[in-house]
């Protein structure tokens, strides 16, 4: 099973690319730790300091789940749910408050809100808060055991040595499998050719660099093939495998 640095099993969206949040606070230190870690459970995460800002980073991001502060400089947290519902109607929102009485959780849950922490808390606790969140709302899921990789709608079955993309199986020689098998194991990681001559060809590199060009025009014919692309090049640097956005 694949897990997070954390130790705990990984988790993202359905179509298994991260899952994004957005903290809201206007401590900046708090969200940075916050944000910190959310990051390490491998969730692509932005903050925000005020309504604003959020509403702004909302629009931007789509985000799965949002840390909301009650209280905020420019509004309070109940006021940008109830804008941020216009964006993303089923985003998840845990609000995070100083404030722990009955009436304010039931403002905040009466609100829009899913799920109620009051401050100082642990962010383990914040964590686990919004991965049962996530999973509840069916807005992640937890990467299954076995060999099966996904990025997007493409599929690796390691044991098998299949390839689809969109439900429709790809051919792929020994070679092929191989350089797809590495861009899938670091997805929206840049890698240079370098890097794929050693872990694919275990060349040392110097004047091979056409091997690579010419494997990664053979891969981006199956399977980009009457798709949006998603083997990218980056000029200078490499190549690298990005889940198509929809």
């Amino acid at each position: 099973m694949n897990t997070t640095r954390s130790g705990r099993p990984a988790l993202t969206r359905p179509d298994g690319t991260p899952v994004r949040v957005l903290v809201v606070d206007d401590d900046p230190d708090l969200a940075e730790v916050l944000s910190g870690a959310l990051r390490y459970e491998g969730w692509e995460v932005r903050t925000a300091g005020d309504g604003a800002s959020a509403l702004a980073g909302a629009h931007e991001l789509r985000p799965d789940a949002v840390v909301l502060d009650v209280m905020l400089p420019d509004t309070d947290g109940f006021a940008v749910l109830r804008s941020l519902h216009e964006v993303k109607p089923d985003v998840c929102v845990l609000f995070l408050t100083a404030r722990d009485t009955v009436e304010d959780r039931i403002a905040g849950i009466t609100a829009g809100g899913d799920d109620y922490v009051t401050k100082p808390f642990s962010l383990e606790e914040v964590v686990a808060r919004l991965r049962g969140l996530l999973r509840r709302a069916g807005m992640a899921r937890q990467q299954e055991e076995g060999p099966r990789m996904t990025v997007g709608d493409l599929v690796m079955d390691e044991e098998a040595r299949e390839v689809s993309r969109d439900g429709r199986l790809i051919e792929l020689s020994p070679t092929e499998f191989e350089l797809l098998r590495f861009l899938m194991r670091n997805p929206r990681r840049v890698l240079s050719k370098a890097q794929i001559l050693d872990r694919v060809w275990s060349y040392d590199f110097g004047g091979q660099a056409h091997v690579v060009e010419l494997y990664i025009s053979y891969l981006r014919k199956k399977v980009d093939a009457g798709h949006a692309p998603m083997i990218h090049t980056v000029r200078g640097a490499g190549y690298v495998l990005k889940p198509v956005v929809r």
